[in-house]
């Protein structure tokens, strides 16, 4: 570089002068530090503020396996900004790793979160921060720290995006990979909250063809911003009364592209689309967008935002069971045998 510069009396440059706020990040992590607190382990040796986050398995386990996941909340975050609700957009975003990573049997133990922006709303990213821990809360998991980068020109203004992580432990014999699945086994439907965090992009080009001001439609703004349903404690003690075989957390690719992960490849799944309640929303969406049944359950839950596998004869214990935890659950279809040429998952009127 030959270029020198030319002009020594001008005024000195702060990194406040290129568009980062050190002082507001400080003043959020201040923010952050006792909503971190409440949601602290016994396995967590320190707290928010270090270089990295110390986590101790100590003799609780006989062969732990960690289990690692990471996920986002999409262009739901979109949404967010156009209603300026950011209060449960946390709870999604935990939502969505804490889920992944319990289809294998895992407990979740601590979280992390990446929240980036171009300039950073301390009172906004404290929102969005109170709703992870809040989420955290909820999954009995540790919110041991995260990343805020403050980034000028690369995001809106008033945007940001989220990233979270998450990792659980389980013990390897008790691993949950779908192979002890069998033709005949119960299938059951754990009921959604609404769409949870996937297929925004079309609720959003449905929203923009209808001309709908999601600001004036408290209902469906509502319907649509419901916060992704955590299914960690329920299903962790749903695990230590009965042996079950198998789960999907329904995301993105819907009920035709989640379940068949879990699945041995020679079996299949018939569902009955009436042994569910569909929330009012899917039919909105269907409806104003003209969204065939097919792409409906490839895209969206549907209703149903995570599935189990249990034994026949298990089938009505975990109902009520999980029901005596609070879950909307109700057996929705069967284990199948199929051949290479069969759909993996069959939906039945």
């Amino acid at each position: 570089m030959n270029s020198s510069p030319k002009d020594f009396s001008a005024t000195p440059l702060t990194y406040r002068d290129a568009g980062v706020d050190i002082d507001a990040g400080e003043a959020l992590v201040d923010r952050i530090k006792p909503l971190a607190r409440r949601t602290m382990r016994p396995e967590v040796l320190n707290g928010i503020g270090g270089f990295g986050a110390l986590i101790g398995l100590g003799g609780r386990y006989r062969e732990p396996v960690l289990v690692a996941g990471t996920d986002g909340v999409g262009t739901k975050l979109k949404l967010a900004f156009e209603l300026d609700r950011h209060d449960t957009i946390g709870i999604d975003l935990v939502a969505m790793c804490v889920n992944d990573i319990l289809v294998q049997g895992a407990e979740p133990l601590f979280f992390l979160d990446y929240f980036s922006c171009g300039k950073l709303d301390v009172d906004r990213a404290a929102r969005v921060v109170q709703g992870i821990a809040a989420g955290c809360e909820s999954a009995g998991c540790a919110l041991v720290g995260g990343e805020t980068a403050e980034m000028p020109g690369m995001y809106a203004e008033g945007e940001y995006d989220l990233a979270g992580f998450s990792v659980g432990v389980v013990e390897r014999d008790a691993i949950i990979d779908g192979s002890t699945i069998q033709a005949g086994d119960a299938v059951l439907g754990l009921a959604s909250s609404g769409p949870h965090s996937n297929g925004y992009s079309l609720i959003r080009k449905i929203v923009a063809r209808t001309g709908v001001d999601l600001r004036s439609d408290s209902a469906l703004a509502d319907a649509l911003m419901a916060p992704t349903r955590i299914y960690v404690k329920p299903l962790l003690a749903l695990m230590k009364t009965l042996p079950v075989k198998g789960m999907a957390h329904i995301t993105g690719g819907g009920l035709t592209e989640n379940i068949p992960r879990v699945l041995p490849k020679t079996l299949g799944v018939r569902l009955q689309k009436r042994a569910w309640q569909r929330l009012p929303v899917f039919d909105w969406l269907q409806q104003h967008g003209h969204v065939a049944e097919e792409e409906m359950h490839r895209v969206f839950n549907c209703g149903i935002g995570m599935v189990v596998m249990v034994a026949a004869e298990h089938a009505e214990k975990a109902i009520a069971f999980l029901r005596a935890q609070g879950e909307t659950v109700t057996k929705i279809g069967d284990v199948i045998a199929r051949g290479d040429d069969q759909p993996s998952v069959v939906i039945e009127p």
